[in-house]
């Protein structure tokens, strides 16, 4: 799927010179920004005819094709400057998707609390070797789990979300409305996996207990501590949490077989998959700005994205016995989960997947280059990360030297 012809720096510099409005602002970290907000409405760039631009349309508009996707929607930015930005197939029949058309962003917003964590630490109201039971006095090893290992996955908590029996409640009921307590309580009920700090193991309880004690530490709602801390401060204008599962307008609808029939699967709930104040919706700009902002460290001091970049994560690709190797990463020097992200080679990147949505944030520091894909499924669509897949290839294409390995 890669295009007859590599996309190099330079063809790419003198592309985006050209699309470019205006030049990039330099945070106090080196990093190139697109000045924070992104004032201009999220729209399609013109369609490319030429160039790195039309090479990625072309990557794009392959893989929908291969993988029957219902949607396709990218952005891609080299230095903070726009190099496309494009929407594919429809939202819903007779509805076609537009890049300002709001998706469920997961994952990556743990990547946030990674961040905002990190920033009160730079503040000196935390150190990251505190132990959670000083916020969480009732958590079973608390005293042992430090805000660390919340942070990079290593308390030993179990995973809720692969005990047996999670999944099939949630199939059976996708609307209902779970609450922290009950989550937490299903990965505490069981035998830790192994002790606290000694290995690694992705748990989706290390996070909904991390929005929890940043919530003690700072006396703020985990979505008001974001909005402060993270979203304002990038501009993540349509990045919001909402306490139900509602969808700001336009919404890119989502469909899946997870129940044995394609169905639409927009407004099931998604309370399940992280802390409470941190279940958001974003658009492709956002995830964008989002992929620069979090993967340069702009936010935080150099000690505090080294931090973050590698919090210290041990066994990685060396699961115990008990932990599913379905959750586990590759066993390689430059593949590991940093604090609330993953370090895929040189990319900094996260990667959520449920509920018929899929995106991807990947950024590479290197070369300032940071792409983002959402994706949603077709009635034929193979079982996969699809946006993952097309962040693979946009990245093999245009900067050949840096790919991105698989995981998971």
């Amino acid at each position: 799927m890669r295009p007859t012809r590599p996309i190099t720096l330079l063809r790419l510099a003198a592309a985006t010179a050209l699309l470019a409005l205006c030049a990039p602002i330099t945070t106090a970290s080196g990093a190139a920004s697109d000045g924070g907000h992104h004032h201009r409405p999220c729209v399609s760039s013109p369609r490319p005819d030429r160039g790195p631009a039309r090479d990625i349309l072309r990557i794009a508009q392959q893989a929908k094709a291969e993988m029957d996707l219902k949607s396709v929607i990218l952005r891609v930015t080299v230095d903070g400057r726009e190099v496309i930005t494009t929407a594919l197939g429809e939202s819903m029949t007779g509805v076609p998707a537009e890049p300002a058309m709001h998706f469920r962003n997961g994952n990556v917003a743990i990547s946030y609390m990674g961040t905002a964590l990190l920033r009160l630490v730079d503040e000196g109201r935390v150190g990251l070797d505190d132990p959670v039971s000083r916020w969480l006095p009732d958590l079973p090893h608390g005293k042992q789990i430090t805000l660390r290992m919340l942070g990079a996955s290593t308390s030993g908590l179990i995973d809720y979300v692969t005990s047996p029996g999670f999944s099939d409640a949630v199939s059976a009921d996708p609307f209902r409305q779970w609450t922290a307590k009950e989550l937490v309580a299903i990965s505490t009920s069981k035998p830790l996996w192994y002790e606290p700090g000694t290995n690694w193991s992705y748990s989706h309880a290390n996070f909904v207990l991390l929005g929890a004690a940043l919530e003690k530490i700072t006396g703020t709602p985990l979505d008001v501590l974001l909005q402060q801390q993270v979203m304002g401060p990038l501009g993540l204008s349509e990045t919001r949490n909402s306490p139900t599962p509602d969808i700001p307008t336009p919404v890119l609808h989502a469909f899946t077989s997870d129940r044995g029939k394609y169905e639409e699967s927009s407004f099931w709930n998604p309370s399940w998959t992280t802390a409470p104040g941190a279940v958001q919706t974003t658009d492709i700009c956002d995830l964008a700005r989002s992929a620069v902002g979090i993967g340069s460290g702009e936010l935080l001091s150099p000690s505090a994205y080294q931090e973050m970049l590698n919090p210290g994560t041990v066994g990685l690709g060396h699961p115990t016995k008990t932990c599913p190797a379905t959750i586990c990463l590759p066993n390689t020097e430059a593949t590991h989960y940093g604090m609330g992200l993953l370090v895929l080679n040189d990319w900094v990147s996260q990667h959520p997947l449920f509920f018929g949505y899929t995106a991807a944030q990947a950024y590479l520091p290197s070369e300032r280059v940071a792409i983002a894909v959402s994706t949603t499924m077709g009635t034929n669509t193979p079982d996969g990360h699809t946006a993952q897949t097309i962040t693979q290839r946009i990245a093999a294409a245009l900067v050949p030297d840096h790919p991105i390995p698989d995981f998971g």
